[in-house]
């Protein structure tokens, strides 16, 4: 029997690899290709997949996950495919990795060390370095001690032992442990900085603009169609996880419209935790946006699950960031207003890669399960459904519209610009101090204004102003 490689590193880059898999009753795989999604990671790792071997069972084996008799089968398909590696669909405890090991001659890992491992080999900015460092250390940690059980301890006679008695397995676990605790510590720290800095300059950019945050299983053409929208020279590929960091840009909508646009990391099914949460200052620009676009791959037979887990994973975000709302409003001794309170974001489900269907049978069903759902090509700037999502952003961006007369301070040239150019302009009146204007706008644009301390009055309503505006005395002038 091979003796297994020793674990000092989970590359997998050119080993002949077979895939493994326990299936359960609650099992959350594809079964028309219940391997695809694995073989694909494992291929993004590097690795060659030869084969694979699966068992159904009630309950996993507490020891060796895995039934002897199916261990059996997955060495002797090994050797016969003269595999060296073998993965797992499954996240594993150290000893049944160990106990794994011990049967099958080949060096075992699970589907968290492949996406991690994958992750490391795509993050390129320190950030994301740091966020999968982390990630990766959240994973060991717990795994220490039977990392260490291959060093046996000495004990005194009798099998009690006291000081000095101690194993170098045991002695290397403790200094391990610390070192572990105390980078833990510092690379935590380090992402509080970045996420603060994020968060903040998130805040003021909702402020700023109309936000739109594009998001979806890794793969489905997020990239394609953030490139397509505003030339922003993301990296796409028909790969997965092909983007690891947020990119934003302004998105020019026409009609002196813009709205700012993120790209994000997909997510995958059963996403490591430590990944998911190490990845929150990443995942931070959508789910504050003010609109999500939930991009959806119709023509993969995997479509229905993959858009459960993006509902799902925003759920368990959305979830978190109420939380943390609560807790900061709690410890600030505030009971917040509802206009202070969390507000998940409105979700449109795009419906892409349509010129890669045999038919429209599948596309009807998706349209009719969604009604809001927009059917588009990402990589076609002509397509006929990109321009119904521009005006579609458009509207979310204006909010409700009403007819309202403005009076603008002359001394305020960038809001009466802003109103002639955004704004449907009915009828204007000058006097020598201000701009008097009839206008057809939406809520947010006004929202936008006064944010930004324009020196307006809107008739009919209390006057909303900076204190910059204040100080200026301008509030005080009576309506002509």
């Amino acid at each position: 029997m091979p003796i297994p490689q020793e674990r000092t590193s989970i590359k997998v880059q050119s080993e002949r690899t077979v895939l493994a898999a326990v299936r359960l009753p609650d099992s959350n795989h594809d079964p028309r290709d219940p391997f695809g999604e694995l073989a694909a990671l494992a291929e993004q790792a590097g690795g060659v997949v030869v084969g694979h071997v699966e068992q159904r069972l009630e309950r996993p084996n507490a020891g060796t996950f895995m039934g002897k008799g199916k261990l059996d089968e997955l060495r002797t398909t090994c050797e016969k495919l003269n595999a060296t590696l073998v993965i797992f669909d499954h996240d594993l405890s150290p000893r049944q990795i160990a106990n794994i090991e011990e049967v099958v001659g080949r060096k075992i890992i699970d589907r968290s060390e492949l996406i991690l491992d994958i992750f490391a080999s795509r993050a390129t900015t320190n950030e994301a370095k740091l966020q999968v460092e982390l990630a990766q250390l959240e994973y060991t940690y717990p795994r220490l001690r039977a990392m260490w059980d291959h060093l046996e301890r000495i004990v005194g006679s009798g099998g009690i032992g006291g000081i000095g008695t101690r194993g170098p397995g045991e002695q290397q676990l403790e200094i391990d442990r610390r070192l572990a605790q105390k980078k833990r510590l510092a690379l935590r720290h380090r992402l509080d900085e970045i996420e603060g800095r994020k968060r903040r300059m998130v805040a003021q950019r909702n402020i700023d603009h109309f936000t739109v945050g594009i998001v979806g299983y890794t793969n489905a053409g997020k990239s394609t169609l953030f490139n397509t929208l505003t030339a922003g020279g993301a990296y796409a590929d028909d790969r997965l996880f092909a983007t690891l960091v947020t990119r934003t840009r302004e998105w020019d909508l026409g009609g002196g419209t813009r709205v700012m646009l993120s790209d994000t990391v997909g997510f995958v099914r059963d996403l490591p935790h430590n990944l998911v949460a190490s990845f929150k200052a990443t995942l931070e620009e959508a789910t504050h946006a003010h609109l999500l676009l939930i991009v959806l791959d119709v023509s993969d037979p995997s479509a229905e699950r993959q858009y459960a887990t993006v509902n799902s994973t925003l759920d368990e975000l959305f979830t978190d960031l109420r939380e943390r709302h609560e807790r900061e409003a709690r410890r600030a001794g505030n009971v917040p207003d509802e206009s202070q309170t969390f507000k998940e974001p409105r979700r449109v489900l795009l419906l892409n890669k349509i010129d890669r269907l045999e038919d429209n049978a599948s596309l009807l069903v998706w349209q009719q399960r969604a009604k809001e759902s927009i059917a588009i090509c990402a990589r076609d700037a002509n397509d006929p459904g990109l321009a119904a999502l521009r005006t579609l952003v458009e509207e979310a961006s204006q909010g409700i519209e009403r007819e309202l007369t403005i009076r603008v301070s002359l001394s305020d040239a960038k809001t009466v610009d802003t109103l002639e150019k955004r704004a449907r302009v009915l009828s204007r009146a000058y006097t020598a101090s201000e701009v008097r204007l009839k206008v057809v706008i939406g809520q947010r644009l006004i929202d936008q204004l006064r944010s930004r301390g324009a020196k307006m009055i809107i008739e009919g309503e209390k006057p909303v102003l900076s204190s910059s505006a204040r100080t200026e005395g301008w509030a005080t002038k009576k309506p002509r």
